[in-house]
């Protein structure tokens, strides 16, 4: 699989940006997609588009990894009351 491949990189790389205290900018960018609901009477209206929100797929994998760590720590210190 690709993921084991690249998955020693990913690891320093958030490791780096955690410590450091840096974001890339990349990271932060997305994508919006304006798309137009079929059969609306009047296109002028807000509620007759769909708005799709693409992220950076980086941005997905590092927040999955922070999250990971995050519920590993709350349930081995039993952080939840």
């Amino acid at each position: 699989m690709a993921v084991l491949v690249i998955v020693k990189d990913l690891v320093e790389v958030a490791s780096y940006c955690f410590t450091s205290r840096i974001i890339l900018k990349s990271l932060k960018e997305f994508i919006t997609v304006v798309l137009h609901k079929e059969e609306k009477k009047d296109y002028s209206l807000l509620g007759s588009y769909r708005l799709i929100t693409l992220k950076n797929i980086l941005a997905k994998v590092l927040e999955k990894y922070v999250a990971d760590i995050i519920s590993k720590a709350v349930e081995e210190y039993r952080l939840f009351f």
